[in-house]
């Protein structure tokens, strides 16, 4: 059973999926938002297509653990997701997520928009990953 993790943003939600053993995250896709029933519709989709077995969604909480306004909006999509689907949605501190993914697309030497076009779902793999080894520990 796979794990899958969402990166929820105002315009764009990156995914990441676990390989079945649950080890090792791999950015999916990003999907363009497209009003939050029908995100949900598609996220549920991918769950039903891959067996997903747990959803971690990214929470992005300010630096002191405070929620602001971003982090209570996915708060709520996540509740959302949670009540739409039998499979457990749990939410994840992603603080500095999208900085390392920016980090790493940087490093990997990648133009503007290539990296606006990936920075979503390698947001989200970071997000999965540190899921993946904070349960190994």
């Amino acid at each position: 059973m796979r794990i899958l993790a969402l990166d929820v943003g105002s315009k764009r939600i990156g995914l990441a999926v676990s390989d079945e053993l649950g080890f090792i995250a791999q950015a999916l896709k990003t999907l363009d938002t497209k009003g939050r029933q029908r995100d949900i519709d598609s996220i549920i989709r991918i769950v039903n297509e891959m067996d997903v077995s747990e959803i971690v969604v990214g929470m992005p909480y300010n630096m002191n653990g405070s929620e602001g306004p971003q982090a209570q909006k996915v708060s709520e999509f996540a509740d959302q997701l949670s009540r739409a689907t039998s499979v457990p949605v749990l939410k994840w501190d992603e603080r500095m997520s999208t900085l390392a993914a920016e980090k790493i697309l940087l490093e990997a030497d990648l133009s503007r928009l290539k990296r606006r076009k990936v920075i979503d779902k390698v947001a989200a793999a970071i997000i999965l990953q540190g899921y993946l080894d904070s349960k190994r520990t």
